[in-house]
Formats: structure tokens, sequence, C-alpha cells
């Protein structure tokens, strides 16, 4: 049979052009039935391939929340795909056998919860640190057992999307990936790094973002108190801490930093504590993620 996805892809109707390039490689899939969903994130999609189903969100609800009503939207259409891939709107597939290739990796790996491809600048073969979904960053073409997410890229089984409860809504941006590949290891899965099947994307710096500094220590508080046991909350926040600042400090962005931890910690209570069992934190361990990093 022929392998089904469900494709999510967001829109804030900012860039036509690189949208238009991205559906154009979408639609060129072969071996593989897809299908998508355009969500307007506080607009009506513009850019829309034939045959998608749109949805126009009255306000900007972040990119979590976005992405929820796009599979919201699929699964109500009927018939819903065994996989989601969610796909950023600069992201291209550079060869027409992507998501067949992805979807045999999860089929050869059937304890991935999700299966991520190498993202490379569009030259193929620039691969930022920050995009290797792994601790160990210095090379890019090792496939293998992954811990975190890259969000953008990635397609997962919609069943254990699903039974996650999905994206967290209220981180609105950044490391909601790292929050739903720790709910994925709880319940028993991994991740797979599929490193010889390629996506592009524009090199572009997170930083780019004004919110970048501020919500990414504020997730980043979010996401231990969400996802670790109590002992391990401060192991992981005090070292995440000294690096970020370090980090602040010779990149620029302390301020808004240091405003995230504040929100952070404040509104730490106001997350759902669903601690993953220590059978969860030794497997991560084995995977080269203790969760104290």
């Amino acid at each position: 049979m022929t392998p089904r996805v469900d494709v999510v892809v967001l829109t804030m109707n900012d860039r036509p052009e690189e949208e238009t390039f991205a559906q154009k490689t979408l639609q060129a899939q072969i071996g593989v039935e897809v299908r998508v969903c355009v969500v307007g994130n506080g607009c009506t999609p513009q850019v829309v391939p034939p045959g998608a189903i749109t949805v126009a969100l009255p306000e900007n609800v972040g990119i979590p929340g976005g992405r929820n009503a796009g599979v919201d939207a699929l699964r109500e259409a009927g018939d819903p795909a065994e996989y989601v891939f969610f796909l950023d709107n600069d992201a291209c597939l550079p060869r027409p056998d992507v998501l067949v290739r992805l979807v045999a990796s999860a089929e050869e790996h059937p304890d991935a919860a999700y299966v991520q491809p190498r993202l490379t600048g569009p030259d193929d073969t620039t691969t930022p640190r920050r995009w290797v979904p792994r601790l160990r960053t210095g090379d890019p073409e090792r496939p293998g057992i992954i811990t975190s997410m890259t969000e953008g890229v990635v397609l997962i089984r919609r069943h254990v999307f699903d039974e996650a409860g999905g994206w967290e809504g209220g981180f609105f941006l950044y490391h909601e990936g790292l929050d739903l590949a720790y709910r994925f290891w709880s319940a028993g899965y991994t991740g797979w790094y599929a490193a010889s099947i390629r996506m592009h994307h524009p090199l572009t710096a997170p930083i780019r973002h004004p919110l970048f500094h501020r919500l990414s220590a504020r997730n980043r508080i979010w996401v231990a108190y969400r996802n670790f046991p109590t002992p391990l909350i401060p192991l992981y926040l005090g070292t995440w801490t000294v690096i970020t600042l370090a980090r602040a400090l010779r990149m620029g962005g302390l301020r808004e930093t240091l405003s995230g931890l504040r929100e952070g910690w404040a509104t730490r209570h106001e997350q759902v504590h669903r601690p993953m069992d220590w059978s969860t934190v030794r497997r991560l361990t084995a995977a080269g993620r203790p969760p104290i990093i």
C-alpha cells in the first residue's frame, strides 16, 4: 500500500516566494500520498497548494498552537494518515523521495516515535551545530537514536502524537520539540536521526527573532518542571543557566535572558508536572543525553 502522510505547514504570509517553492517540492513527492493543511497564524493563508485544507486562525497563537490546529483540522477532515509531517514554510525537500524515505526509516525503527532528517543549508552541505539533534554534533552525517527534536522538519507517528497530547501550545515558540521528545521517551519510545535524508533550510540564526532570548530561557525552565523528576530539576537548570548566561554575555541578549529566567521561575508551578520515571532517565543516559544537560 502507498504510505500516507498528512503535512502541516504554518504561515503568516510573510515569505510568499519561499512558501511557493517549499510547497512545490512537497507536491513533487513520489511514492507517498500527501494531504496538506496550511494554517494561517493570525491570517488567511495566501499560498495554498491545490486541494489543501486551510485554517485561518484569528490571532497568532504561536508555532506549537498553530501546528496543533493543523493536526486537528486534518483529523476532522476524516481518515487521518498514519504519519504527520511538520514543515517550516521556508524549508524544502530537495529530492522527490524525501517523504517516502522518512516513512521507510520509521518502519525500520518501530520504537521511534519520530524521524528527523538531516537539515542543511541550500548548499546541501552546511549543517549548523544547532540543527544536529544530539549533544555530539561534530559529525552531522552520523545517524542514530536521538532525544531532542528539530521541530520544523520532523515526521511523527500520529497515534503517538495524539497519545502524548500534541505540542504544548503555551510555549508559543522555542523548545516545544524538546518537551514533546521527552514525553515520547516517557511513553517508551525513542527518536531516530535519519542523517542520509536531507532537507534544505535558509541558514538563519534564531537570534534574529527578538523574543528568542526571553522565551528560550523561560521555556527551558518549563521543560524541566514539566518532565523531570524533582531531584534532577535543580541539576538540569543549574547546568543550563550557567551555559546560557555565559553565551548571553558573549553573544548578547543578557537582559532578555534574565527576564525569561525570572518569568520561567515565577510561572514554573503553572506547568503540569508529569515527571518521567527513573527507567526513562536511564534510557536517556544510555542514549547519550542524561537529563542534567
